[in-house]
């Protein structure tokens, strides 16, 4: 019995096994170059026998290619992401790569090294959930360097790159008018709304205005504002910027300061947007700890659908998000790059549905 640690066993060892030439045996394993069937057999049945296990990385040096995609996620603990990559893996598994995973924590720092990272590894292509939608020079670099990139979730401005996102401003455009069509003049909303580099809301509200943006561009919390815009100026209501919850950073804490400050005005709002599943749960417990009745003295509707939503009572409508087909759909972009499609980036924004629950109703008093 072979006594060596299988992943020490060399090609050369191989080659001497099956009884042919070194460089014979890296065309057979490595996949290129022609040999004899024959020969093919040998060199493969030694290998397994000897329990050779292939050096990817030496073998991109010979091909070009390593078989692995890099994928840098924002937060690899949220569900968002990991169905995300639930459709990544699937997709590049059934074609036979690999994929190496990062976190970035939504910071750029932490999103160069391991773009950095990925990039000495040698993947084949970057998939990633950018932090910098204005600039990104590290992946500009990677773009011209040749190596493929897809985007998801985020698109950045004038970066040569497939992106795959979700229609968040025609999503939450439907959810504002369902909540107008019930009656409700006075809307409040819960975003992060952390990176815009225009200014603050009543700039941004000013550029909506004169039509100065890309929504494309722009981060999903955002795009969901304006899409609440966009629903509240074909319903014939005024803009209360007070109505808007600028929570500013991804804390569960600030999202609950702001959703306290929304509901405890003089005039509060009759129903509540919430922008995405950390300012929902900031919100419900606000919203609980005023004892306020759901849908009975607030409407409420929230973007993403999480568990809880569905389980308790009277259930809260939702936006549905295909992030397993976000995943799959990037993954799918990347493959084509990387087996030579040079075709112009695509932008898919992917439509997602709503969950229509128990929790929007008629406001008590108009």
């Amino acid at each position: 019995m072979n006594d060596k640690r299988q992943d020490k066993v060399t090609i050369t060892e191989v080659a001497k096994h099956a009884g042919v030439s070194t460089a014979t045996a890296g065309r057979v394993l490595g996949g290129y170059g022609y040999s004899r069937q024959e020969i093919k057999d040998r060199v493969k049945q030694a290998a397994e026998e000897l329990g050779y296990r292939p050096n990817l990385l030496a073998r991109g040096l010979i091909t070009g290619k390593t078989k692995t995609i890099g994928v840098v996620a924002g937060d690899i603990q949220s569900p968002f992401y990991a169905s995300i990559l639930r459709g990544i893996a699937d997709v590049t598994r059934a074609a036979g790569f690999g994929i190496l995973l990062t976190n970035s924590d939504e910071q750029i720092e932490r999103e160069l090294e391991a773009v950095q990272l990925l990039r000495e590894k040698q993947v084949d292509g970057l998939i990633i959930a950018p932090s910098d939608l204005s600039g990104s020079p590290h992946l500009q670099a990677a773009v011209r360097d040749g190596c493929p990139v897809v985007l998801i979730d985020r698109a950045i401005k004038n970066l040569a790159a497939d992106a795959v996102c979700v229609d968040n401003r025609a999503a939450s455009r439907d959810c504002i008018t369902r909540l107008t069509d019930a009656g409700h003049r006075r809307i409040g909303l819960v975003a992060e709304l952390e990176r815009w580099e225009g200014g603050d809301i009543t700039d941004f509200l000013t550029a909506v205005e004169d039509g100065a943006l890309d929504s494309s561009t722009l981060f999903p919390s955002w795009q969901r504002l304006y899409g609440y815009i966009d629903a509240l100026r074909s319903a014939g209501l005024p803009i209360d910027p007070g109505l808007i919850g600028r929570v500013g950073v991804y804390s569960s804490e600030a999202a609950r300061k702001e959703t306290q400050r929304l509901l405890e005005r003089p005039e509060r709002p009759t129903a509540l947007f919430t922008a995405d599943g950390l300012m929902s749960a900031a919100a419900m417990h606000v919203i609980t700890s005023l004892d306020l009745q759901i849908p009975r003295d607030l409407s409420l509707i929230c973007f993403d659908d999480l568990d809880w939503m569905s389980f308790i009572k009277p259930g809260i409508a939702a936006v549905v998000q295909p992030l397993t087909e976000m995943g799959e759909a990037a993954a799918r972009l990347m493959l084509a790059r990387v087996e030579g499609d040079g075709s112009k980036p695509q932008y898919l924004a992917l439509q997602p549905k709503f969950a229509a629950r128990g929790s929007i109703a008629a406001p008590l008093a108009l």
